[in-house]
């Protein structure tokens, strides 16, 4: 599962230069949009959520996806709002320590899934405010789905 573009730096990088100037429930819409979009035009079966605060902003389940989409959706969630780091970082970490996820933090697989997916929204100097997650692709599929469509999303926001 590693390579470059996954090891804990690059991932750690990711979240450093991800950060949002603002965000608010349309900044969530947008997002939200924006990955509905690209998973749209390449008929992934995916489903989406995007959080602040704990509250639901945006949730969409494109054909394909099932109910065990949102119990992942869930999960992933959970490791983001616990560990204020991606889900896939928290996997790759615990693999690279050499003791499973779930057995390291003594947690519970029925609360919290290490899978990539899951990503935290920082606010510029103020932290994570909240979760973007996707379910339904291989978990770096997943993630890079997400990434990418924040990066599209921050750079709109720039303009």
């Amino acid at each position: 599962m590693m390579n470059d573009s996954n090891s804990l730096d690059a991932l750690l990088a990711e979240e450093q230069e991800l950060q949002f100037p603002s965000f608010s429930a349309d900044v969530a819409w947008m997002l939200g949009s924006h990955i509905y979009q690209r998973a749209r035009a390449d008929a992934l079966p995916i489903a989406i959520e995007i959080s602040r605060s704990g509250q639901r902003l945006f949730f969409a389940a494109l054909p394909g996806a099932t109910p065990d989409n949102a119990e992942w959706i869930r999960r992933k969630r959970a490791v983001v709002q616990r560990f204020h780091h991606s889900s896939l970082y928290m996997s790759v970490e615990a693999e690279q320590k050499g003791r499973p996820f779930l057995q390291r933090y003594g947690l519970s697989e029925q609360d919290y899934a290490a899978a990539g997916g899951g990503f935290p929204i920082f606010l510029k100097d103020t932290g994570c405010v909240g979760t973007v997650v996707v379910s339904g692709l291989p978990q770096l599929e997943d993630h890079r789905l997400v990434t990418e469509s924040v990066r599209a999303v921050i750079a709109q926001l720039a303009k």
